[in-house]
């Protein structure tokens, strides 16, 4: 992995942190980290509600980079609780995919930080639907 996915990695173990909030929600299983275009990194964490209103970690980074003022992401690496690399759902896929429409091609996905695998949105969302 370069420099810049393992501070994307780093970034996300320093928040994955699974833990109770109540009796209904559970958060902190699997964290994220995405890269925009200036280098900064946001981060967010799931939050698993039992009325099914929670958020995954990717499109929880994506708010918080939407909430300072950022609209373009360069790469996303989520983890869950071992520590290894997961892919997006396909909720987080299609926000990704509708905040920058036509340039799923330029957002790097990483698969395995063991083996250094990066996919691109569009290798995980072919034939998108606009």
């Amino acid at each position: 992995m370069d420099e810049q996915w393992q501070r994307l990695y780093s970034a996300a173990k320093a928040v994955l942190a699974p833990r109770n909030v109540s009796d209904y929600i559970e958060a902190g299983g699997v964290a994220a980290a995405i890269a925009v275009p200036s280098g900064a990194i946001y981060v967010g964490v799931c939050v698993d509600t039992a009325c099914t209103l929670g958020v995954c970690a990717e499109r929880n980074a994506i708010f918080n980079a939407l909430t300072h003022g950022e609209n373009r992401i360069t790469r996303v690496l989520a983890i869950g609780a071992d520590g290894q690399a997961m892919a997006p759902c396909g909720a987080c896929r299609e926000l990704m995919a509708q905040l920058m429409p036509g340039a799923a091609k330029d957002v790097q996905v990483m698969m395995d930080c063991q083996s250094g695998r990066v996919v691109t949105l569009a290798q995980l969302t072919p034939e998108w639907w606009v």
